[in-house]
């Protein structure tokens, strides 16, 4: 506990991303407090505890934004990373609330490891295409998804299409140009829509239509867990 306050376990985060794990970190340890009752380990529980309640809507701490059609939003840039992340820790803490038989209390209001996992399940189905725009944020899933990411492999022609070389100030060309992209990327998922539940489908747009690692990590975590627990409530 005591290397756990020189490395950051006494700040408040609400946020899990590429540059942050303190919270990814924390719900992992409260697993020893709810599972295997190791009651040293108590405060990392309630970091958890204040970070669920920190994305329930309508809960009195909520800090957490949602679109219209119902997207958690962190902030513009690469927003589903956030999305695929915080999915991903509603579902694990869920399954520790569920194997110890215990809940969130978050202002009054109980949080059950139901409530977690029908959160989570909402925002993957968003990700998936349930969304005002009918539209699949996973290139390759689904009727409608997006076309023109901002991927220099994904946007400029194969070398059996193209065999002269492009050199590099080339790519801007192709980057602001309305033609879908040549080679699809199946399964890499993207920015994401804006506040408004709004998506360009613009390269330059990079902040909504660019692909990362760490957008795609969680959503496996997510989806495992989902088709696991598909009959579990």
């Amino acid at each position: 506990e005591r290397n756990g306050q020189m490395r950051g376990a006494g700040e408040a985060d609400y946020t899990f991303g590429w540059d942050n794990k303190h919270v990814g970190a924390r719900i992992l340890l409260s697993k020893s407090v709810l599972v295997h009752r190791v009651q040293g380990l108590q405060v990392y529980k309630g970091h958890s505890d204040n970070y669920i309640c920190s994305v329930i809507p309508g809960a009195p701490s909520s800090k957490a934004r949602y679109t219209p059609g119902g997207l958690l939003f962190k902030m513009s840039d690469s927003n589903m990373q956030y999305v695929t992340s915080t999915s991903f820790l509603l579902l694990t803490y869920a399954k520790y609330l569920r194997r110890s038989r215990t809940a969130v209390s978050c202002g009054g209001i109980t949080i059950t490891p139901k409530t977690l996992h029908t959160i989570a399940r909402r925002q993957v189905n968003y990700l998936l295409g349930s969304n005002p725009l009918n539209m699949s944020y996973m290139v390759g899933y689904g009727a409608r998804y997006p076309q023109r990411i901002y991927h220099r492999g994904s946007s400029l022609p194969s070398i059996a299409s193209h065999p002269q070389r492009i050199q590099c100030t080339a790519g801007f060309d192709i980057m602001h140009s309305p033609t879908p992209n040549p080679n699809l990327l199946v399964g890499v998922v993207v920015g994401g829509p804006d506040i408004n539940d709004m998506f360009p489908d613009q390269r330059s747009d990079y902040e909504q239509s660019e692909p990362a690692t760490y957008i795609n990590a969680p959503l496996v975590g997510a989806l495992a867990y989902l088709a696991h627990s598909f009959d579990q409530y």
